[in-house]
């Protein structure tokens, strides 16, 4: 028990920045298998994010309302996941080889292709959740919720499945490019999974189950672009991937809710 109670703080340490208790300190050999967390991670962060929904909507109105939730979500992680988004769109966007590609992304620095895909993918987010709290501003908390875990949960997918691109011989990249194993997967497949299964309950549509399927496609393809220009994945990778899947959930629901 207190293995994995750390193995879910090392997870919380590292994807967002709630503080943790200072016993736990930082182990990098920890990282992998506490990517069983990741999804559970997405829960937290989820919940922050619907509660600063609540307070924006009590407060003012239904769009300032998602401003603070988004700002939420963004303040909870750091901003960990757009920053790998914004990476991949500047390293993919202005390189054409490997190498140039992860050193475009290895920089500190945002470009044009950054700042322009985050604008839009930010834009494109507050756009959908517009849509679906016109539609139920009560169910919205829960979608946040099974948005971000469901959205952690794909990452690693890619994490499994597929090599690290970098360079691992150093001791700092090793640990973060460790495959986790299978009950590290099954882990995360559960806590990602149950937030969803009360969303198709609660809003009794269980085809809202087949997000899964939209979310492993638009992964699969993901992964396989990233093989293909850089040889695998590295963490701006994974960002991208929770971001984009974030995004294509509420695309999702959004067509779900208005055609069925």
């Amino acid at each position: 028990m207190k293995r994995q109670i750390t193995l879910f703080f090392t997870a919380l340490q590292f994807y967002t920045r709630i503080p943790v208790p200072k016993w736990v300190g930082y182990q990098p050999e920890n990282l992998s298998a506490a990517t069983a967390y990741l999804p559970f991670i997405g829960w937290i962060v989820g919940q922050i994010s619907g509660v600063a929904w609540l307070g924006g909507l009590y407060f003012t109105d239904v769009t300032v309302g998602l401003l603070f939730s988004m700002t939420a979500s963004i303040l909870a992680t750091g901003a960990f996941h757009e920053d790998g988004f914004a990476d991949v769109c500047d390293g993919f966007g202005g390189g054409w080889t490997k190498e140039k590609i992860l050193e475009i992304m290895k920089d500190s620095r945002l470009g044009t292709y950054g700042a322009t895909g985050l604008v839009l993918m930010l834009a494109f987010k507050f756009s959908l959740l517009q849509i679906l709290a016109a539609g139920d501003q009560a169910a919205l908390v829960l979608l946040l919720v099974a948005g971000h875990s469901i959205s952690r949960l794909m990452p690693a997918f890619v994490i499994f499945f597929q090599d690290y691109a970098r360079d691992t011989g150093d001791s700092k990249a090793k640990p973060v490019a460790e495959k986790p194993g299978w009950l590290t997967l099954t882990a995360a497949c559960v806590f990602g999974i149950i937030p969803l299964v009360l969303l198709a309950f609660s809003k009794q549509e269980p085809l809202v189950l087949l997000s899964l399927v939209f979310l492993g496609i638009i992964t699969f393809f993901l992964g396989r672009y990233f093989k293909k220009w850089i040889g695998g994945y590295t963490g701006d990778c994974l960002g991208t991937v929770q971001q984009v899947c974030e995004t294509g959930f509420y695309l999702f629901i959004v067509a779900l809710w208005k055609y069925i």
